[in-house]
């Protein structure tokens, strides 16, 4: 195997890294009325998005739309009208995070094999990858509701290490979620905590990167 093969991986997490992800300033735009003000926001962001698993379980595909509504709504109070209305506006939020399409775009012209590695619902993977040319540059990525897998479940970390052909080779995993940076580590991974572009470049440097 040439030193070029044997080159670390770089995997990216999508939203919140690559992605715009700020569900306080998604509530505050749809559902102004419950979401008023920062704190209201926050609060309800996490009692919609964390809170009762609902959420992860459509990431992870086990649960469809309109089951997703009606138990949010039963969880927070909201109509079913105002979940459907928050789900169906989070396509327009997932937008490129430009400093961090260029350092992938960067990465890609040095010869790093890249892939990405996401909890995403069904219709959000599909929307994403239609509308955001980026996703060309990897070599290849999972979504968990399409494999019924996610993170930080060991067993999504197993079949990416599969998928990616990862036998032999070092991972450095890029992601916002401590709890699934920690499981990365576990498994073997080095790993990134996401704050910012330009702090990621520096810490792949420090890792052989650059």
């Amino acid at each position: 195997m040439s030193a070029a093969e044997l080159k670390p991986v770089v995997i990216w997490d999508v939203g919140a890294v690559l992605l715009r992800w700020r569900p306080a300033v998604l509530l505050q735009r749809v559902l102004p009325r419950h979401a008023h003000d920062e704190a209201s926001a926050l609060a309800l962001a996490r009692r919609f998005f964390v809170e009762g698993g609902d959420w992860g379980a459509y990431d992870r595909g086990d649960v469809e739309e309109a089951a997703l509504a009606q138990r949010i709504a039963h969880r927070t109070g909201l109509t079913e009208a105002d979940v459907h209305a928050v789900i169906q506006a989070v396509p327009e939020e997932l937008q490129p995070l430009p400093d961090s399409v260029a350092l992938l775009h960067a990465l890609r012209q040095r010869g790093w094999k890249q892939y990405f590695f996401s909890n995403m619902p069904l219709g959000y993977a599909a929307h994403i990858e239609k509308a955001h040319g980026f996703f060309g540059l990897f070599h290849g990525g999972l979504f968990s509701a399409r494999v019924r897998r996610m993170k930080p479940e060991r067993e999504f970390y197993e079949l990416a290490h599969e998928r990616f052909n990862l036998a032999g080779r070092s991972a450095i995993f890029i992601d916002d979620s401590p709890a699934n940076i920690q499981a990365a580590r576990e498994f073997g991974w080095n790993a990134v905590l996401f704050r910012d572009a330009g702090q990621v470049s520096l810490d792949l440097k420090e890792l052989g990167v650059a």
